[in-house]
């Protein structure tokens, strides 16, 4: 790592709340905070800090933006359902059929075969 990187990452890991996404508003934190002597070194590390902080906000705002998205479409999906399920009404009561059971149907009807087969 180069020292461009490791100098910002330091100063960002102990003054992360002084920074945000303006780059001149960065060097005069960047002032405020260190002694830089050489203007060209201190604008690199402005300038990362400043590339770092807009590639988060702008990951943030890219996630933010799914997880509306996500929440829009199950919400979609759930109004679907809603609209697709029959209605049933409480004041009316099913009928109940008789249940028959299955085994002495299939007996019957195994009798039937097996009357058919030995004639």
């Amino acid at each position: 790592m180069d020292r461009i990187k490791r100098i910002s990452n330091e100063v960002l890991n102990e003054y992360s709340e002084r920074f945000g996404t303006d780059f001149l508003t960065n060097k005069q934190s960047l002032n405020e905070i260190s002694i830089v002597r050489s203007k060209g070194l201190k604008n690199k590390i402005a300038g990362y800090i400043t590339k770092m902080l807009q590639r988060k906000a702008k990951f943030e705002e890219r996630k933010q933006m799914l997880i509306n998205n996500e929440k829009k479409s199950q919400e979609r999906h759930q109004s679907r359902s809603q609209k697709f399920e029959p209605s049933v009404e409480p004041s009316v009561e099913p009928s109940v059929e008789p249940s028959v059971e299955p085994s002495v149907e299939q007996t019957t009807a195994e009798e039937i075969i097996d009357e058919s087969k030995s004639e």
